[in-house]
């Protein structure tokens, strides 16, 4: 009975290591059956001044399931882009959340630009699957009024909004440096991985990329609920108040009929 139990264990053994041997032989692959919302890559044609992206996303939604797809193409002067807002969504707990960020065009056009895992059709976000390339990542670039107001009017997610603290030289490299990534994953698909390729540590590499270890290493990386003390303490979003104020005033929505502490930029 206990050499019948030692072969059975060594067999298990076997098929377990095989089996995660499979998994991390699986190559990445833009050509799945996708989640709809998610279905649609992004593209910018980057010929400064100007920029024309297609695909940008719209959705019209009644709940987070239920909605109308729509994309629209637009072409964006980089000389009007001015501004840039670091947007950070806790959930779940122990300091989950998805940061992204969207660009202004004086005032008038707002670009948001969110990294995500890209579900297959019936898949949901884990993050110990994030660990092991069950999911790729992707650009998804849309309309202010689809990728904001997805999570803080149908998810009742709190939300907050910060100003990035740079100038527009700065934040046109950070926004071209961006949809030049969402063009090569478009080319060249990659894995997401909780630990590594994520949405936050993306944004980390892409301000990096311009002003070289201008983020360093921090647990807030990982754990991006913080990121936005992170991003405070850095000196990358305003300063003049204490930071559970100005954390206060960035709030765009409170679930469960809170008063929002701001409601426009």
């Amino acid at each position: 009975m206990r050499r019948f139990l030692k072969i059975f264990g060594a067999l298990a053994a076997i098929a377990v290591g095989l089996a995660a041997a499979a998994r991390f032989l699986v190559r990445p692959s833009n050509e799945r059956k996708w989640a709809v919302d998610q279905a649609v890559l992004p593209v910018a044609e980057i010929a400064p001044p100007l920029v024309t992206i297609r695909n940008i996303r719209n959705f019209t939604y009644e709940t987070t399931d239920r909605f109308t797809p729509a994309y629209y193409d637009k072409t964006f002067d980089l000389r009007k882009l001015d501004s840039a807002w670091f947007i950070v969504e806790p959930f779940g707990k122990g300091g989950v959340a998805h940061t992204f960020v969207s660009f202004g065009f004086e005032d008038r056009d707002f670009l948001a630009i969110s990294i995500e895992i890209r579900k297959e059709q019936g898949e949901s976000f884990s993050a110990i699957k994030g660990l092991l390339r069950q999911y790729e990542i992707m650009y998804v670039v849309g309309d202010e009024r689809d990728l904001v107001k997805l999570r803080t009017n149908f998810r009742k997610d709190r939300v907050h909004l910060y100003r990035i603290n740079a100038g527009p030289e700065r934040i046109r490299k950070a926004f071209l440096s961006m949809l030049s990534r969402a063009n090569h994953l478009r080319e060249h698909p990659e894995f997401y991985n909780t630990a590594t390729n994520t949405c936050t540590t993306n944004l980390v590499r892409h301000v990096n990329e311009i002003t070289p270890e201008r983020i360093p290493f921090s647990p807030a990386v990982l754990l991006p609920a913080h990121s936005d003390r992170l991003a405070y303490d850095l000196g990358l979003i305003d300063r003049s108040l204490p930071f559970a104020e100005t954390r206060r005033r960035a709030l765009i929505m409170a679930p469960k009929g809170e008063m929002s502490s701001s409601q426009t930029k």
